[in-house]
């Protein structure tokens, strides 16, 4: 007898992987940039972004040695007088960032975040822990395993503390951001508690690596990491465009 043809069941074809949709922002990547531009202009385009004007925002570049105070440092951060440091030639600015004393300098990748929230459907400790995660996917491309420690933001390579972490937010968008080490430990940081951590060691990735590190290849990496991370499409901006846009008045 010839046997019954058998039902057979229909093939399931699996869905096909939706690609993620990314949201367009502005990169600016500039050389250096002395603090107290860098200063008005994040708050600047933080008042953009919050009111529409602009999408979201990293801004990449150096500072010359300067020394911040964030919302929660008082004098004793200072290890020694104002007057000192402005013999030095080292400027103080006291901001609105959370923590404490921090420096930046040659030798250190600063990227600002200018971040509407809401927009990325995050909060504040959410997207703290993104740009730690960006920080760290960054370093582990150079091949430098970092980790987080416990109450402490930032990035660390075993006791050492290799990248900081501070943030501001106003009306949903954060601003300030991050600092990574690379070519060096700026000595600015011998003239400050960095981050209140009396004991803590500072290193950098030429340290850790032995070698120096490109600082162009540098800074795509943390580009596509915070990218990643964030969800967005960076497109290149220049000074003179985001200046003007800091600038307008909110509509």
């Amino acid at each position: 007898m010839t046997p019954e043809p058998r039902c057979e069941e229909p093939l399931q074809q699996k869905p096909a992987r939706r690609r993620a949709v990314l949201r367009p922002a502005w990169l600016l990547d500039l050389e250096s940039l002395p603090y107290a531009q860098a200063w008005v202009l994040m708050r600047g385009l933080a008042r953009a972004r919050a009111a529409g004007g602009i999408p979201d925002t990293v801004l990449l570049l150096e500072h010359e040695d300067v020394i911040t105070l964030g919302r929660r440092a008082g004098e004793g951060e200072l290890r020694v007088s104002r007057e000192e440091l402005a013999a030095r030639g080292v400027e103080v600015f006291t901001v609105e960032r959370g923590g404490l004393a921090t420096c930046h300098g040659p030798g250190q990748l600063v990227a600002y975040v200018i971040f509407h929230l809401p927009g990325l459907g995050l909060g504040v400790a959410e997207a703290v822990r993104r740009l730690e995660e960006a920080m760290l996917k960054t370093l582990a491309a150079f091949g430098i395993a970092a980790g987080r420690r416990q109450g402490y933001p930032g990035v660390w390579v075993g006791p050492e503390k290799i990248a900081s972490l501070g943030l501001a937010v106003r009306n949903g968008v954060t601003f300030h951001g991050l600092a990574l080490n690379h070519a060096l430990v700026p000595p600015v940081f011998d003239l400050v508690v960095p981050c209140g951590l009396t004991q803590t060691r500072l290193t950098c990735m030429s340290r850790v690596l032995g070698r120096p590190v490109d600082q162009a290849v540098l800074r795509r990496r943390l580009a596509r990491e915070l990218a990643g991370q964030f969800g967005l499409d960076l497109r290149p901006w220049s000074l003179e465009a985001a200046r003007r846009a800091a600038e307008e008045p909110p509509g």
